[in-house]
């Protein structure tokens, strides 16, 4: 027999689950969350973040009752905020896909404790991304008019016309991404049909989980539909942000007429979206007791994806500025410059600093595993991402080839209302998920919570055998 290797401590991996935890227990912690009432500071935070949305149903009332005047926009700059925010929030809305489907894929058993607050997260992302096309179109209570169907006026949409892209990538997108999130909750609602007393509950669960009894039929249909649309939706994620990218590659504007937005775009999409995830987890797994199933093994994971998406990001800037002075494009070259030495460089260096310097500090394990500083570098990556659309938008536009119609980019108290608005939207639908469906998928983490109860066991008896265990080794 062959003698046993022996891992050194650094080698060893936390396990997926930690503490006292069960099946039973499993099923208590999180499916009782939805039959009890909330604490009094989940009441006291949904109110903060309905104001908060109401703020911003009233800033887009008031715009349209008093006209586009009341926002910053001016020539040249007529995209302004409403494009800042449906490109931040589109690449907030990435990052549950990238965790949930793709790690699906590859079969990485640590994404089971995470996937259904990822999925929910590019859910509620992406109603705050849609908002805003029907804003920008001006008239917002026609945005029918934007799909192909046959009509009395005989008007057909300009396909020509990006914003019809967008329409079609998001709508498209955020429909999968809902069937997706929706039939990972089957087995759950089917759980909660035979836990809740309420009659009126027990009724929408019971027609939640579509006569769900959990035999082998059950099963195999489930999970031949689960990796069917896991393939559908990852290549959504790559063309969605591809699609929303060549809205600007495709025109002429110095700054955005480049090759690499495709690429450039879904990595930033990518890099938002775990910083956001980040966040939330964070702040989901203090608040809601749930560090035993979303361990410092998770966190330390997505930290890892923020630090090599953060390098990324840092060798797609340096690749722009290349671009720009290889291209021997005055008009380029100074939209570059601008953006770091222009009237508005604050913008172009906190985007250099929140994104490429400051993630930096996760090279050290300790602080991949401190809940203060990955709040600190996710808050400023969310900052940075966000700046950066702005820095793209504005600064791109508000110097073009004519310097006639140059300008200084203003936001009003319209456009900053539109944004918290949107903020506040998603904390409720957050909040609202958080007491109303179950925030783990326990179908899929009973299995781990089993392979952890026999590693400790064979512990006991098997020292290195259960080290073997912990790296997938046995």
């Amino acid at each position: 027999m062959s003698e046993a290797i022996v891992l050194p401590p650094e080698l060893r991996l936390d396990p997926i689950v930690e503490g006292d935890v069960s099946i039973a227990g499993l099923d208590q912690h999180v499916l009782e969350l939805i039959e009890t009432k909330p604490p009094r500071s989940w009441y006291i935070a949904i109110a903060i973040t309905s104001l908060m949305a109401l703020l911003g149903f009233s800033a887009v009332g008031y715009m349209i009752s008093t006209g586009i005047g009341t926002m910053g926009n001016n020539v040249p700059v007529v995209w302004g905020f409403l494009i800042v925010n449906f490109v931040f929030w589109v690449g907030i809305g990435h990052a549950g896909t990238l965790i949930s489907v793709i790690l699906l894929l590859f079969r990485q058993r640590w994404r089971n404790a995470i996937c259904r607050i990822a999925e929910a997260v590019t859910v509620f992302a992406f109603i705050c991304a849609m908002m805003f096309p029907a804003i920008h179109i001006g008239r917002p209570w026609l945005p029918h008019w934007l799909l192909p169907y046959p009509n009395e006026r005989d008007l057909w949409p300009d396909f020509r016309s990006p914003l019809i892209w967008d329409v079609f990538a998001v709508f498209t997108y955020f429909s999968v991404s809902v069937f997706f999130w929706y039939l990972g909750l089957i087995p759950d609602f089917a759980s909660l049909r035979g836990r809740v007393k309420s009659k009126i509950k027990r009724a929408i669960f019971s027609v939640l989980s579509w006569g769900w009894v959990g035999d082998a039929r059950h099963w195999l249909q489930y999970e031949q539909a689960y990796l069917l649309l896991a393939g559908l939706t990852t290549t959504l994620a790559l063309s969605v942000h591809s699609i929303v990218s060549m809205d600007f590659a495709a025109s002429v504007v110095p700054g955005w007429h480049m090759t690499i937005f495709p690429p450039y775009f879904v990595v930033g999409a990518a890099f938002s979206g775990f910083a956001g995830v980040v966040l939330v987890f964070a702040f989901v797994r203090t608040t809601m007791k749930l560090e035993n199933y979303i361990t410092m093994r998770h966190m330390d994971l997505l930290n890892k994806m923020v630090l090599f998406l953060s390098c990324v990001m840092a060798y797609a800037y340096l690749m722009e500025g290349f671009t720009a002075w290889y291209s021997s494009n005055d008009f380029v070259r100074y939209i570059f410059v601008n953006y770091v030495f222009g009237d508005q460089w604050w913008a172009g260096c906190l985007t250099i600093f929140c994104n490429c310097l400051l993630p930096q500090l996760l090279w050290v394990p300790k602080f991949r595993r401190s809940v203060p500083i990955m709040v600190l570098v996710s808050s400023g990556v969310t900052l940075g991402m966000w700046m950066e659309r702005y820095t793209i938008i504005i600064l791109s536009l508000h110097r073009d080839y004519l310097p006639a119609t140059w300008g200084i980019y203003k936001p009003t108290p319209v456009d900053w209302g539109i944004l918290l608005g949107s903020i506040g939207i998603f904390l409720t639908l957050l909040l609202l998920f958080l007491k109303n469906i179950p925030l783990i998928a326990a179908w899929e983490v009973k299995p781990d919570i089993v392979q952890e109860l026999a590693r400790r066991r064979t512990s006991a008896r098997d020292p290195e055998r259960a080290r073997l265990m912990e790296t997938g080794h046995v």
